[in-house]
């Protein structure tokens, strides 16, 4: 190994469980984000199946990433897999719901006109964030607990 590899081993394993979350979200995210952007965008899919579709693909890094590298659970997959699915479900419902709402409002407002991406797009990127933080609570305490 290098020293570097060592420096960020040591680094990573002191790094609360948020950080090392961020860390795989940023995986898991460009994997989804890009899924429903070109969904979205270049298939014409809805905006529904892009998220949904996007959102999974994305989920499955999460979950593996996170059971190992985030939490290093050592819960079975046969008690986590079905509350990773829970959580997952509920976060995407409920972020991707109130971030399309609130792309709507955000586009209403005279001074985001010069934005140029879609209420979709924008929604996306909203409910992305939401989705983040719903998340990690979620998985923290329900899944790899």
């Amino acid at each position: 190994m290098n020293s570097l590899t060592l420096i960020l081993e040591n680094y990573l394993k002191r790094t609360n469980s948020f950080i090392r979350f961020l860390l795989v979200g940023i995986m898991n995210t460009l994997t989804g984000i890009s899924l429903m952007l070109f969904l979205l965008n270049v298939t014409g899919l809805s905006y529904w199946l892009s998220t949904f579709f996007g959102n999974s693909a994305g989920a499955v890094v999460s979950y593996f990433l996170n059971r190992s590298f985030t939490f290093q659970s050592n819960s079975k997959i046969t008690k986590s897999l079905p509350r990773f699915i829970t959580v997952i479900l509920v976060c995407y419902f409920i972020s991707f719901t109130v971030s399309h709402i609130a792309a709507e409002i955000i586009s209403d407002l005279s001074f985001f006109s010069y934005l140029f991406l879609s209420n979709e797009n924008l929604a996306v990127f909203i409910g992305t964030g939401f989705y983040t933080v719903m998340n990690y609570f979620g998985q923290k305490h329900l899944v790899f607990n």
